[in-house]
């Protein structure tokens, strides 16, 4: 994967435990382009590797903006962001990839938010502004306080409707009379579980509203997933046969027998692992793929993804 060394030109609280970052070049040099939705990996100084949404105006690529949460329950990520990265600082950073983007053929758009899950959203909405398209938001947060961009996105009037959980006494309810959505208008969501699971509710009684999601973490498992089988892999590259038992990973067995590839979440969420399939039937069970780059069947995140035939033979 190639890293790009940015430094932290500015840091500024944006709002409670959510931490602000423009980066940029040393050189000043413009950044590599992205569209509305796309993330990019950050490699901490305590080793970890995580993923955050790029929240700037994708026609200006002299720097990128990120802003992260510090998670109550952090494993290490958010915390290092908080406690350890400062204006100054150098880090490195992977070129932007996108598992959200804004679908063709639409141009208007309903967008959810919960949280921190503005930040893709972000991006979109102002991409959306400068091609005049028509878009509204529901922003949902814990408070006022916790809501990430709130002064900004509050200049937009009545295209953006905000729901306080602790000023309303409730979370949002997507039966409320007064949230309407016209036939055909698509759904992009993105925040945590409850919200994402709630919005996958209401949509699925609007089939003519497309929905596009981006989850923070694996969603719940809605029935028992098929018991993972053994099966072998062979690598093009050398011709090698590894056994994958059912109680491993395709990358943990290829990083048994020493072999360093890029990885991060180990969820199927970031697309990091992505590695080309030459022959046989991927089992995906990742949550970046669409519908068609998984009936191709020509790439698979070996973090999670099995195989449905005896061999895969992998790019590797």
């Amino acid at each position: 994967m190639k890293k790009i060394q940015v430094v932290i030109d500015r840091r500024t609280d944006e709002a409670k435990d959510v931490v602000r970052l423009v980066l940029r070049r040393q050189d000043g040099e413009n950044l590599p382009a992205f569209s509305p939705g796309a993330h990019i990996d950050l490699f901490l100084p305590n080793g970890m590797t995580r993923q955050y949404s790029l929240i700037g105006d994708c026609s200006e690529t002299d720097r990128y903006e990120i802003a992260i949460s510090r998670a109550a329950n952090s494993r290490g990520g958010s915390l290092c962001v908080h406690s350890a990265l400062n204006e100054g600082n150098a880090l490195d950073i992977s070129e932007p990839r996108n598992n959200f983007p804004l679908q063709a053929g639409h141009e208007t758009f309903l967008f959810i938010a919960g949280g921190i899950g503005i930040t893709p959203i972000l991006s979109m909405i102002r991409h959306c502004e400068r091609r005049g398209w028509p878009w509204r938001l529901l922003y949902l947060a814990r408070s006022r306080a916790h809501a990430a961009f709130h002064d900004e996105l509050s200049r937009f009037g009545d295209r953006v409707r905000f729901h306080f959980d602790d000023e309303a006494g409730c979370l949002f309810d997507f039966t409320d009379a007064s949230f309407t959505l016209e036939p055909g208008v698509p759904i992009y969501c993105c925040g945590p579980a409850p919200v994402m699971n709630a919005v996958e509710d209401f949509s699925s009684s609007h089939p003519d509203n497309p929905a596009f999601f981006e989850w923070f973490s694996p969603p719940a498992e809605s029935g028992a997933r098929e018991v993972a089988a053994g099966f072998d892999v062979k690598l093009q590259s050398s011709g090698q046969v590894l056994h994958v038992p059912e109680d491993r990973t395709i990358l943990e067995v290829l990083e048994e027998h020493g072999y360093e590839l890029p990885c991060s979440c180990r969820e199927g969420m970031c697309r990091t692992c992505e590695t080309g399939v030459i022959d046989g039937l991927p089992d995906h069970r990742d949550y970046v793929l669409s519908g068609s780059e998984r009936a191709a069947g020509r790439t698979i995140m070996i973090c999670v993804s099995r195989a449905k035939s005896p061999m895969l033979v992998l790019d590797v």
